[in-house]
């Protein structure tokens, strides 16, 4: 939770089983609730991030903007982070956009990698 607004996390997948895994280790303290859309994977993506604690959900129509479709309307906090499985976006960047997110009043934050 970051200052009374629970912070979600969607990142959608397909075969990142290789990479899930330490983007979810790294996830900080104050995220409330990780959603990974396993978004057709053949790999372990969806069991690996469980194990990571993450809930999974499915999306069987292949497409990076179907998947965040249906994590977005999975997702139940206040706030939604994105990110990708493979670690392109550090988790340990979170704490920070927040607070300017809050600071500035702002409705959106886009962080070009």
């Amino acid at each position: 939770m970051y200052r009374g607004q629970q912070i979600s996390v969607v990142i959608p997948c397909h075969d990142e089983e290789a990479g899930i895994r330490a983007v979810l280790d790294q996830m900080p303290d104050i995220v409330d609730e990780v959603v990974v859309v396993d978004n057709a994977s053949t790999d372990r993506t969806a069991e690996v991030a469980r194990a990571a604690g993450a809930r999974v959900v499915f999306e069987g129509r292949k497409g990076y903007g179907r998947a965040y479709k249906t994590g977005f309307a999975s997702a139940r906090g206040d706030v939604i982070v994105t990110m990708d499985g493979d670690g392109t976006y550090p988790p340990d960047s979170i704490p920070l956009l927040l607070h300017v997110l809050v600071a500035e009043n702002l409705d959106f934050i886009s962080v070009v990698p």
